[in-house]
């Protein structure tokens, strides 16, 4: 039996936002990896003030693209510039809908002339993949899930993130002299273990490391190397929980709605897609409701991608992005609850929290933006949110509200009187972390 399709999801359900809006929904979890080594908040406060591992080997899929066309293809289908793309170097990958708006980011690297990688949540890689089928490209891909819906026992790559303030003296010991040379988004390879392995200067928390990267059968021997060389520094492993947060300060918005679900030049491409993708089944929740599912897309420039945007070629959806790019009405800002009213709605004993919420902030009793990340930070003591809100409101200092609740959805007004609590914040910069703002991409 045949799976439906997303577009065929959508009419059963009536809308797309019928389909996606599932109230309360809990957040993803990291697969394999332990939920805690050292509790959360310990291991939250090593990559801020010591040095932590991230294993990120297990919960991203990876395509592997090859062929003559490839760097045509990627150029046609996304706003980045390919013209000086370095083999070993990486980049925020921006594929944007026909309306300007963002199908969902990832992280390019370029692995050989004629060879890429594509790693994140795969609705960047099934825009990539239908255009390849679909656009007479002589290119071929091959994807690996993650570990929730890997039919094979193990990833083909293992992914480990050194980060921290002594990041770089763990990393000296663990390659036996200077940490390499490379700038931002770019990499070498090095040995560790003995095993040739990639080192890219990038972390998913915006702080000093590299990421090391390699075949999965040196798992155990480059992972054992990290922990031996790390131990002087005291290095701590972060579990699947410390690790659901670690964006926020960094200010990374990391799973936006793809801009797919009504564009009738896009039906082709949702009848491509499972309704059980990614795009079918991510779920929307929160406080902020609309029947409208195009009032949860995003731009690149609102979440802060303009530096990676060329409009030097042709792209789908380069018009309507070039169009709105003097008119941005919101900001990413992170949002700072106040502790008293945390304790006052959520309780005196608040644990762990990490939501994805789609969280309605207010100013004056009026909508003047929503989350999009919500998490408990324990070394900073309250909750922090990245948010999108309106210019205007987006001052450091400026102090707004967050309804916390859940909507019930279609049927009921997307302003309803619900009774749902409000907690004050404050708004502060993004990246929130004084090192990621500043220092991170040097």
């Amino acid at each position: 039996m045949t799976a439906p399709d997303l577009q065929s999801a959508i009419d059963a359900a009536g809308s797309p936002i019928q389909l996606l809006w599932r109230p309360s929904a809990p957040a993803w979890t990291v697969p394999v990896v332990e939920p805690e080594f050292a509790g959360w908040r310990e291991e939250q406060a090593a990559w801020r003030t010591g040095v932590a591992l991230f294993d990120l080997s297990f919960h991203m899929f990876d395509t592997f693209f090859r062929g003559s066309d490839i760097t045509k293809l990627l150029s046609e289908v996304s706003a980045n510039n390919y013209d000086k793309f370095a083999i070993g170097q990486a980049k925020q990958f921006v594929p944007v809908a026909y309306d300007g708006n963002i199908i969902v980011d990832g992280i390019l690297q370029r692995t050989g002339e004629e060879d890429y990688t594509l790693t994140g949540v795969p609705a960047a890689q099934n825009w990539v993949k239908h255009h390849a089928q679909t656009g007479g490209y002589d290119v071929e891909f091959s994807t690996d899930p993650d570990s929730s819906v890997r039919t094979e026992a193990d990833p083909k790559l293992f992914r480990f993130q050194v980060q921290g303030p002594h990041a770089m003296d763990a990393i000296e010991r663990l390659l036996g002299g200077s940490a390499p040379d490379v700038k931002f988004f770019h990499s070498i390879v090095v040995q560790i273990a003995g095993r040739p392995v990639r080192a890219l200067r990038h972390g998913m928390a915006g702080q000093a490391g590299f990421e090391f990267i390699g075949d999965f059968a040196d798992y155990g021997a480059v992972k054992d190397d990290i922990l031996a060389a790390g131990e002087p520094s005291g290095l701590v492993q972060v579990g699947g929980k410390a690790y659901f947060t670690n964006g926020v300060e960094s200010g990374w918005i990391p799973t936006p709605t793809p801009a797919i679900y009504t564009d009738e030049r896009l039906t082709d491409y949702r009848r491509s897609l499972s309704a059980y993708s990614y795009e079918g089944k991510k779920p929307l929740n929160g406080s902020f409701y609309s029947d409208r599912i195009e009032d949860y897309y995003v731009s690149p420039w609102e979440l802060g991608y303009g530096r990676s945007i060329s409009f030097d070629h042709d792209f789908i959806g380069r018009d309507a992005l070039l169009a709105t790019r003097d008119e941005v009405r919101r900001t990413k800002v992170t949002l700072e609850f106040d502790a008293d009213d945390v304790t006052r709605v959520l309780g005196d004993d608040l644990d762990y929290l990490n939501s994805y919420g789609r969280f309605r902030i207010e100013a004056g009793g009026k909508l003047v933006g929503m989350t999009f990340w919500t998490s408990h930070i324990g070394p900073v003591g309250t909750l922090l949110s990245l948010a999108l809100v309106d210019a205007e409101h987006a001052q450091p200092g400026t102090p707004v509200d967050v309804v916390w609740g859940e909507h019930p959805g279609h049927g009921t007004a997307p302003d309803a009187d619900l009774g749902m609590p409000r907690i004050r914040a404050t708004v502060q910069a993004s990246p929130y972390d004084e090192y990621a703002r500043t220092a991170y991409r040097r």
